[in-house]
């Protein structure tokens, strides 16, 4: 691939030639369309046109994913199959510009009528390209500076109950959770700016609390509160957090939509942590819509500093595989410059999904979130929080969880307690 390429492989499932229908993706997602039209010379189509770069047949499938009009118009009902067809673009179709970026890898392929199933898979940029886009403003590196975290895995958790608490009740269970000894509280995804508790009065009383802590302990933990809104009213909110002394927002980020992140990037220095919710709708079907490391490229190339993920052995549908997988696409490097974000776990976690995380990722640069697994243990929070960091401590000196419970009574009463759940 040349600096003045960039690459984009699919899933494509349809009971026409593979061969066929990967020109007619190449085509239509760049100069073409069903038909030559005037104006579309041989030199503009070899300046302009995307190539097929390689195809991979991957067999028949025993019933089509998705139904199309257009196939039953042309009565064409032979058995579909699935490839992964690799397609290379012209960086120069699209310049600078993130929106069309994605309008171009993961538009209207989607309802090409040749195709009964189409996932847009990975991502593929050149370092020049990628770094002409937002690096993330602080990361990994600069959200363990921010934290006092130099090392092991961040612990976190969020506002519980979801939605419903009012502005003292929030400042005093976040003034909670400082005392119980978290790193990281972040507001819950349906939780924004709500009647009850706008961000208004929240921002200034949560960070009240912090400042507290931190007064008495030394330690600032970082608050991601939830500013999704539109972007004029995101970028009012996060300038409130900064005057606060606040360090990090959090985004919706499938609803704020790409424009709104770029704008939010530019006009602050302060984490942003990305929440990916609604992304099962892109993803959960096997032959429909985005894999993960097409869509956590296209948000690292807005300026996010975090991704959710979810979590091992969690209350969301993503098998442990994937999970894995997004965390350590997460962790590398789309070029030279270091732009790797910090995978954020979460979904039913507590002390007993520590181990398998550690050994599936090989690492701690990570943000470990537990909501029930710390305010539900049978200690409190603070017992919570102190199971946790005891199954971080003991895999990272390669001792077993098991070995380390028998040793520390949180950690023990977490897996009395949470483990038959």
């Amino acid at each position: 691939m040349s600096d003045v390429h960039y690459e984009a492989t699919y899933l494509v499932e349809t009971p026409l030639p593979l061969e066929k229908v990967a020109e007619v993706m190449a085509g239509e997602q760049s100069c073409g369309t069903f038909t030559r039209v005037e104006g579309e010379t041989d030199e503009l189509r070899e300046r302009a046109r995307a190539t097929v770069v390689a195809i991979r047949d991957l067999g028949e499938v025993a019933q089509p994913s998705v139904r199309s009009a257009w196939l039953d118009r042309k009565s064409l009902s032979a058995p579909s199959r699935r490839g992964e067809v690799t397609l290379r673009f012209p960086v120069a179709n699209v310049g600078v510009n993130l929106s069309t970026l994605a309008a171009t890898v993961a538009g209207n392929l989607f309802d090409l009528g040749e195709v009964t199933g189409l996932r847009l898979e990975s991502l593929k940029l050149p370092g020049a390209y990628r770094k002409a886009y937002a690096l993330p403003r602080q990361g990994i590196a600069g959200t363990r500076r921010l934290t006092g975290v130099a090392q092991g895995a961040l612990v976190g958790s969020i506002i519980k109950p979801n939605v419903g608490l009012r502005v003292e009740e929030i400042a005093s269970l976040v003034e909670r959770l400082c005392d119980a000894g978290l790193d990281f509280i972040k507001d819950d995804e349906i939780a924004a700016n709500p009647v009850h508790a706008p961000l208004s009065a929240r921002i200034p009383a949560v960070m009240a609390a912090v400042r507290r802590h931190r007064d008495r302990t030394g330690k600032h933990v970082m608050v991601a509160f939830n500013i999704t809104d539109e972007t004029d009213a995101m970028r009012r909110h996060a300038d409130l957090v900064a005057r606060e002394g606040g360090r990090c927002v959090m985004t919706s980020l499938n609803w704020c939509g790409f424009s709104a992140i770029e704008t939010l990037r530019r006009s602050t220095d302060l984490v942003i942590h990305g929440h990916r919710n609604g992304y099962g709708a892109f993803s959960r079907h096997p032959a429909l819509g985005i894999g993960f490391q097409a869509y956590q490229t296209l948000w690292r190339l807005a300026g996010a500093d975090h991704m959710h993920v979810h979590g091992l052995g969690g209350k969301f549908a993503q098998a442990d595989k994937e999970v894995v997988e997004s965390a350590k696409d997460c962790l590398t490097a789309l070029c030279d410059a270091d732009d790797r974000i910090m995978p954020a776990f979460s979904s039913g976690q507590w002390a007993g999904t520590v181990e398998q995380t550690y050994r599936a990722v090989n690492t701690s640069d990570l943000l470990f979130m537990a909501g029930g697994g710390i305010m539900a243990h049978p200690g409190g929070p603070a017992e919570g929080v102190a199971s946790i960091r005891e199954a971080w401590r003991a895999v990272e000196a390669g001792e077993s969880v098991d070995s380390a419970r028998t040793k520390h009574r949180a950690l023990a009463d977490a897996y009395s307690f949470f483990a038959k759940r």
